[in-house]
């Protein structure tokens, strides 16, 4: 299963984007999907999971602002990001996780970059 992120842009200071993770197979059998984001110069880390039976987790950094959701008849994970701040620049992917979302199970795609100005 390949996946190809997309939706990213440029926003300004509490604008919204929605972005998009379409796989190329099936994502209804993987126990949990997730959003992931790398920033310049740091390490990729966690934003946002959704399990297989909908339940939702997020990072405290976008916890109340970012909503994650998922489609399996169309193979496609969603983010919907609002009152985006500069710290949230990013380069976005997602992936399949087991249990923990540090536990990804796929190769990751191309990610969609997201760049907030202040």
């Amino acid at each position: 299963v390949q996946l190809q992120a997309s939706g990213g842009g440029l926003v300004q200071t509490g604008g919204s984007l929605r972005l998009s993770c379409v796989a190329s197979g099936s994502i209804g059998s993987f126990p949990g999907m997730g959003w992931y984001r790398q920033a310049p110069g740091k390490q990729r880390e966690w934003v946002a999971g959704i399990s297989k039976g909908g339940y939702r987790t997020y990072a405290d950094s976008v916890k109340g602002r970012f909503t994650i959701s998922r489609d399996n008849a169309k193979n496609t994970v969603y983010l919907q990001m609002n009152s985006l701040k500069p710290e949230d620049t990013a380069v976005y992917s997602c992936n399949a996780f087991q249990v923990f979302p540090t536990q990804t199970l796929l190769t990751w795609g191309q990610g969609t970059q997201v760049t907030v100005s202040s």
